[in-house]
């Protein structure tokens, strides 16, 4: 069954094509690792909510806009060993892939905002 990784960002609205350069450069290790899919949306119609909203969730600054992203992976076990790759590639700069390398390609937003989970889909409807 298909497994889910899914974020939440605040990036400065003027960072919207270093994010996606970022993106692009970053998300196919992802796919090497072996997800189906990286999808980056950049929010145009986030509502305010008097409780909580994706703002609030992360932060954002008036001059920020909230961006929603997902990994779809084939299964929990691919992601789990694309994860431990990843935190080995972090751990050790002599192993990090330059794609992934903040000196290299850096984020164009504030890492410590950023909101992440895995998810187990429990409903699935296609066309």
């Amino acid at each position: 069954m298909a497994y889910i990784d899914g974020f939440v960002i605040a990036c400065p609205q003027a960072n919207k094509q270093k994010f996606i350069d970022h993106a692009r450069t970053a998300d196919s290790v992802f796919i090497e690792m072996g997800a189906l899919r990286v999808v980056e949306c950049w929010g145009d119609d986030i509502p305010e909510g008097t409780t909580t909203d994706f703002r609030m969730a992360v932060k954002a600054e008036p001059d920020e806009a909230v961006l929603f992203s997902w990994i779809e992976w084939p299964d929990k076990d691919t992601r789990d060993a694309a994860m431990a790759k990843m935190t080995e590639m972090m751990n050790d700069p002599s192993k990090c892939d330059p794609r992934m390398d903040p000196a290299k390609n850096p984020m164009p937003f504030d890492g410590k905002r950023l909101i992440f989970g895995g998810f187990t889909p429990v409903v699935d409807l296609s066309e």
